[in-house]
């Protein structure tokens, strides 16, 4: 069936009743053209000899989804048991000839959270490439994006490997960013304002920690496949898939060199923070030391009782205040000098 004689759908942002948010056919010419669910299936029961494969994107979040699937599609087993699995690492696995991959990518509306990170699964076979997520992802719907503009993509693995493109892209931003805001926290505090939160930095290092945690068996899992790759995945492909692995530890060093960075800031912030609060420590003990003399005095000849000295001398009152005036210089002095030591 010619992709050019299908009946397009309109494109809607969401899921149909099926789940699909995006369906696309690609052509000898690797240009992408839009189709539904009953498309697919009808394209898919054509000949293996034909050229091309099919992309199918779907929402698990609706509940007929994986039904679908299940009923529609002749996926490996091992690609549903990674929708129930509660590790979920990044990593490629390879069952009879289909790369099951889970892949972890950022939220659409991402807002520098360590909660704005969701997964993706994927099927990848010579002729159909399945994508199912939970929430909208920024690689994938990017992916989505270059395929309607009409971008060429020749196999289904360099589809895979275009989405690894553009999610390592999607991480070049994050840690760019992250950068320049850490750039803006050093120059305060070389310029002796704190104005910054261990928290607010604690957020950021979080986030690092959550994406270099879910992200780093990526590179060592495409390895292990490019070691022993599938008969259909062409040459050309496989030396993409070594681009995006090599890619992918670039950006996981520079997240572990963004580490290292504020958790040396955190300890320069705490150790301000510190100095700040044993300065004031020390000046309030200071007052306290000083104002004991007076404190003292003023108790003793306070209380009610007969036999108070300097009662009832004329001068009582101004040798009172020198005595007072004498004991807090001697403490005044005692607490700056052993401050000076």
């Amino acid at each position: 069936m010619n992709a050019s004689k299908q009946t397009i759908p309109g494109d809607t942002y969401g899921a149909d009743q099926h789940g699909l948010i995006c369906g696309f056919v690609f052509g000898p010419d690797g240009v992408g053209h839009t189709l539904g669910t009953e498309q697919a299936l009808q394209w898919l029961a054509l000949p293996a000899q034909q050229s091309g494969f099919v992309w199918l994107h779907f929402n698990l979040a609706q509940v007929n989804a994986e039904k679908w699937l299940r009923q529609h599609l002749a996926l490996s087993d091992v690609f549903y048991e990674t929708l129930r699995e509660a590790s979920r690492s990044t990593r490629v696995e390879l069952d009879d000839g289909t790369l099951v991959a889970v892949v972890n990518d950022v939220h659409y509306d991402f807002s520098f959270e360590p909660s704005d990170i969701s997964t993706l699964w994927l099927s990848v076979s010579e002729k159909l490439i399945v994508t199912a997520r939970m929430q909208p992802l920024r690689s994938v719907d990017r992916l989505r994006d270059a395929v309607r503009r009409g971008a060429p993509i020749a196999s289904s693995v360099a589809l895979l490997v275009h989405l690894m493109h553009d999610q390592g892209d999607v991480l070049a931003n994050i840690v760019r960013e992250i950068t320049t805001r850490i750039d803006t926290i050093e120059d305060k505090l070389l310029a002796g304002r704190l104005e910054t939160k261990r928290a607010d930095l604690g957020v950021s290092r979080r986030l690092l920690v959550r994406l270099q945690r879910l992200l780093a068996p990526e590179p060592a899992a495409l390895f292990r496949l490019l070691k022993k790759p599938p008969a259909w995945i062409s040459e050309a492909d496989i030396e993409d898939l070594h681009q995006s692995s090599e890619e992918f530890n670039v950006a996981l060093s520079d997240m572990a060199a963004l580490q290292e960075r504020i958790k040396l800031l955190q300890e320069e912030i705490a150790g301000r923070v510190a100095e700040a609060n044993n300065r004031s420590l020390f000046v309030l003990t200071v007052v306290t030391v000083m104002a004991l003399p007076i404190n003292i005095i003023a108790g003793l000849l306070g209380m009610n009782v007969g036999g108070i000295p300097l009662a009832d001398h004329p001068a009582g009152f101004w040798i009172v205040v020198a005595v007072i005036v004498s004991f807090t210089a001697v403490a005044a002095w005692i607490v700056f000098r052993k401050d000076r030591d």
